[in-house]
């Protein structure tokens, strides 16, 4: 059976909101991609709902590549208690919880979620800039650490 580095994290042990580093994979051409967990909220005991997950994905998507090069993707977890992050080279988790940080004080200030058209999304009715705004305010009040297992 596959190994699923998501499912050997206990999550019982992670004190979110943080940025942790979930793997980093090399090519035999020495090419490096890296994926985070962006940990929004604390697994088994809070969930985002899926407006609010929709819609950060969204402005996840489009403000962190403006805040950092070489983004591949930011995806939804199934867990709805954050997102995955990919990207080309290795980079320090303080330097994505910093961007992080970042980006949801932008969310703050969004007047518009971008591309909720049904021509550019597949299920445009299904947003919330408010949901977005209220937990990014949660996740900003509470810090986010580039140490899931801190005290």
């Amino acid at each position: 059976m596959a190994r699923v580095e998501s499912f050997e994290l206990d999550h019982t042990k992670v004190k979110a909101p943080y940025v942790r580093i979930a793997g980093t994979e090399k090519n035999e051409k020495g090419s490096t991609i890296q994926k985070y967990d962006l940990r929004l909220l604390q697994p088994n005991q809070d969930a985002l709902p899926t407006a609010a997950v929709h819609t950060l994905e969204h402005l996840l998507a489009t403000y962190l590549r403006d805040e950092l090069k070489d983004v591949i993707d930011v995806s939804p977890m199934g867990c709805r208690t954050g997102f995955y992050l990919i990207l080309w080279d290795e980079r320090d988790p303080a330097e994505i919880a910093a961007a992080l940080t970042t980006v949801l004080q932008k969310v703050l200030e969004t007047q518009q979620i971008p591309a909720v058209s049904p021509l550019e999304c597949g299920n445009y009715k299904d947003h919330s800039l408010f949901s977005a705004q209220e937990y990014a305010r949660i996740v900003l009040a509470q810090g986010i650490s580039a140490d899931p297992f801190r005290q």
